[in-house]
């Protein structure tokens, strides 16, 4: 897969080079779950934290949207 550059948000969790999408979801995942925001009751349901809140546009995001979200900030 051809790198992409993440937007400046996405930039504070995955690092400012550019990475391929499957790179970018695996360390946006790793962030999920050091921080442990993921719905206890539905883990489907992300629960956005100050850094994912600019991705996600909310507070938050059902995990099949995810990828939708995080996409629009890759160039």
């Amino acid at each position: 897969m051809k790198p992409m550059q993440p937007s400046e948000q996405l930039a504070k969790i995955v690092g400012t080079e550019p990475l391929p999408r499957s790179e970018v979801t695996k360390k946006v995942w790793a962030h999920i779950k050091k921080h442990k925001l993921q719905n206890p009751q539905n883990k489907r349901e992300i629960i956005a934290d100050d850094k994912l809140q600019p991705i996600f546009g909310g507070k938050k995001l059902d995990m099949f949207q995810m990828t939708k979200a995080v996409n629009q900030h890759l160039k």
